[in-house]
């Protein structure tokens, strides 16, 4: 119950995604239709998670149950499910009450945004052990338990779900309208390939790897077709991990009875390797591809997702087989993974904008009325010196009922032009965007009037300068001015606690079964273990 809704929240999510990307804001809560596939989907792992709380009311299912009242004992994967649901269900008015505060910030990075998403995805690893407690808990005769392919394909589908929730994060890149640095893209790839593949390999077995990627390709690749062809929204691209994976099915074959540095050679060989296998997709599959301005800092960044993904991917394995380090490792090196991946977004977030940068546009070959013009452009950046071998210069139009995503072509230093035309008519908001090392900026070529948040248009004449400024005034245009730091950074900081408390809970419940549960779960007509009482 708890894979299927999920898969029927992650369709809802790329279709709210899409929405938002092609026809802007909400009018309401539950005026967006994709709302509702995301709010049921979200209800059902919710509810998978108390059904599995609540079904067991007089038997202990496993000695690492949780007791609720004196008879009534819950598994632990069925209490982390349910709060996993519940986290995620709660970003759903929290985000309602987010925008009445600070505005619509038309981004997925948003705090309530990320509530969603990540209790969504993290609900992978309750699925998880609530099939370990599950399979020990089972009392009946040998004959009547599934074979072992198809404890197999169950895991090989949880580990493909994983890698599938740890890459909900990335959606922003696969639209091709990032609103953070491109050095991201790499970090978050590496991190959900090091983490969902170590998993599988080790969890599943032989070919685990590559079977949860092939589960990720059909469910994943599946949501995009649909999106995109079938209901007729936009696509969105999708990481390939299929070299990341056949990496690890190669470092097990000498590594896989040292799981731990199967984890840190896994995550090392995804973050460079992996790395240069996702860059070459990129320029394939990708609106705005990877370029070598960010190899540097993306390789160090796709190195530190891999290492920390790859050993909490395998503790998370040794846990639900109950062979986990001993405590005093296991806590130290989760922590240092979590320190890792937060010291990395940290240096992520660090952007310039420049000061005293402008920029010419000069429109060339103008086409139809005010109600559908569209035109090529000239940009002339000054100073002229001002980037050099930038990630990207490109057009991004969006908002108007389409998506509108095309570098730059260059034609001298400082000197661009387009080779299509862009929208400037309409509720189309077309900007240039710049970003270049640490460098994220925009300018605003045409943005339409909005009398609900009181914005005036900014035409697009034949020919004008406009400074180089900050692009998230351009893209989050609805976010309210005049509202206290302080109030932001204290709002945000309640979700970053809510969601390490979430994290720590999870890596609870996988310390929990593998010290209660400490022996390897039974596979075919091997000795089981009677858990009544």
């Amino acid at each position: 119950m708890a894979l299927v809704s999920l898969i029927t929240a992650l369709l809802g999510m790329y279709w709210d995604i899409s929405l938002h990307i092609s026809h802007g804001r909400d009018e309401g809560p539950l005026a967006n239709i994709a709302h509702y596939p995301i709010l049921i989907g979200l209800f059902g792992i919710f509810t998978a998670g108390v059904l599995a709380v609540a079904l067991p009311k007089g038997v202990r299912p496993g000695r690492a149950s949780v007791r609720v009242t004196r008879d009534w004992y819950a598994p632990a994967g069925g209490v982390l499910l349910a709060g996993a649901g519940f986290y995620a269900l709660l970003g759903f008015p929290l985000d309602d009450v987010w925008h009445r505060i600070f505005g619509q910030d038309v981004t997925l990075w948003g705090p309530t945004h990320l509530m969603l998403i990540g209790g969504a995805g993290l609900s992978l690893v309750a699925m998880m052990i609530l099939e370990r407690e599950g399979r020990r808990a089972y009392d009946g005769p040998a004959d009547a338990e599934p074979p072992g392919w198809a404890r197999y394909v169950r895991r090989g589908m949880h580990a493909g779900g994983l890698l599938i929730g740890l890459s909900v994060f990335q959606a922003e890149f696969d639209f091709g309208v990032p609103q953070f640095r491109v050095v991201f893209q790499p970090l978050l790839i590496a991190l959900a390939a090091g983490c969902a593949l170590v998993a599988a390999r080790l969890w599943v077995g032989r070919g685990g790897a590559l079977f949860a990627v092939a589960f990720y390709m059909l469910v994943r690749g599946g949501v995009s077709v649909f999106v995109g062809p079938v209901i007729g929204e936009l696509w969105a691209s999708v990481p390939l991990y299929f070299a990341e994976a056949l990496l690890i099915e190669l470092a097990a074959l000498v590594l896989a009875r040292r799981p731990l540095l199967l984890g840190a050679v896994g995550g090392v060989l995804v973050g460079t390797a992996g790395f240069a296998a996702e860059f070459a997709w990129t320029q394939v599959a990708y609106k705005l591809p990877w370029a070598g301005d960010m190899v540097p800092e993306g390789v160090l960044m796709a190195l530190v997702g891999g290492v920390a993904g790859g050993l909490c991917g395998a503790m998370l394995a040794e846990g639900l087989e109950g062979r986990m380090p001993r405590p005093a490792l296991a806590r130290g090196l989760f922590a240092a993974s979590l320190v890792g991946v937060s010291v990395a977004v940290a240096n992520g977030l660090v952007i310039n904008v420049p000061q005293e940068q402008k920029a010419t546009v000069t429109l060339l070959d103008v086409r139809g009325d005010a109600g559908n013009r569209t035109a090529n452009a000239r940009v002339v950046l000054n100073p002229r010196d001002a980037v050099d071998g930038p990630a990207w210069v490109a057009i991004t139009a969006w908002q108007g009922r389409g998506l509108h995503v095309e570098p730059l072509v260059r034609e001298a230093e400082g000197v661009y032009r387009t080779s299509a035309p862009m929208p400037l008519h309409g509720q189309w908001k077309t900007l240039v965007r710049l970003h270049d090392g640490r460098t994220l900026a925009g300018v605003p070529v045409y943005l339409p009037a909005d009398p609900a948040i009181g914005a005036r248009e900014l035409p697009a004449t034949d020919s004008f300068t406009r400074d180089v400024q900050s692009e998230k005034k351009i893209l989050q245009r609805e976010l309210k001015d005049g509202v206290p730091g302080w109030l932001w950074l204290a709002a945000s900081s309640v979700v970053l606690f809510c969601t390490l408390v979430l994290l720590v809970a999870l890596g609870w419940g996988v310390a929990r079964v593998a010290r209660l549960l400490p022996e390897p779960a039974r596979v075919g007509g091997a000795p089981r273990e009677r858990v009544g009482t």
